[in-house]
């Protein structure tokens, strides 16, 4: 069995021990993926709008935000997409936390269906970006200064984001049932 094929008692796949920096940083970014689909997974409506009492946050609002997160650096700055909906319907400058907010506007299995669908685009995206110049691959919109990052900066701030928000989902997750672990 390779690294690739052990599976945790979460369902998530580990990352791989050995391999190439493709395989590694994927499979990291994957792994904190699943981490949060993990601590989503089993709960209804009322559970993901709960919050605790330091924070408005939700666990469906950080599904929300992911997907947002997802699409902005795959799409949006790496291919320099345009925004698709539900993203481009938003004042962002009226509404900055809009993807937190409205979340609790959505059920459960639109908010997995939104955020699994931005994966998926953004697996094929990052494909697509490792066929075309591998992780030096620079992204499409550069910030206003002009510079861009390269693919290999995005996946590790992704990979980041997932595990500073996974912080948070632990906390919410173990506030609402009990459940805890990594």
């Amino acid at each position: 069995m390779s690294d690739m094929d052990t599976v945790d008692e979460q369902g998530r796949t580990e990352p791989p021990l050995e391999g190439g920096e493709e395989d590694q940083l994927l499979g990291f970014l994957d792994y904190q993926r699943q981490t949060l689909e993990w601590k989503c997974s089993r709960l209804g409506d009322e559970a993901l709008r709960a919050t605790t009492s330091a924070s408005a946050m939700t666990l469906g609002g950080l599904l929300k935000h992911m997907a947002f997160v997802e699409d902005h650096w795959f799409s949006r700055r790496l291919h320099g997409l345009p925004a698709e909906l539900p993203w481009d319907a938003v004042d962002w400058a009226r509404d900055p936390d809009w993807d937190w907010r409205s979340a609790a506007d959505d059920t459960p299995e639109q908010l997995l269906a939104l955020w699994k669908d931005a994966v998926d685009a953004s697996r094929r995206l990052t494909a697509e970006a490792l066929a075309d110049g591998g992780f030096e691959r620079l992204a499409d919109a550069p910030w206003p200064d002009g510079r861009a990052p390269n693919l290999r900066w995005i996946v590790l701030h992704m990979i980041e984001e997932y595990a500073r928000h996974n912080g948070h989902a632990d906390l919410l997750r173990e506030s609402i049932d009990g459940e805890t672990g990594e």
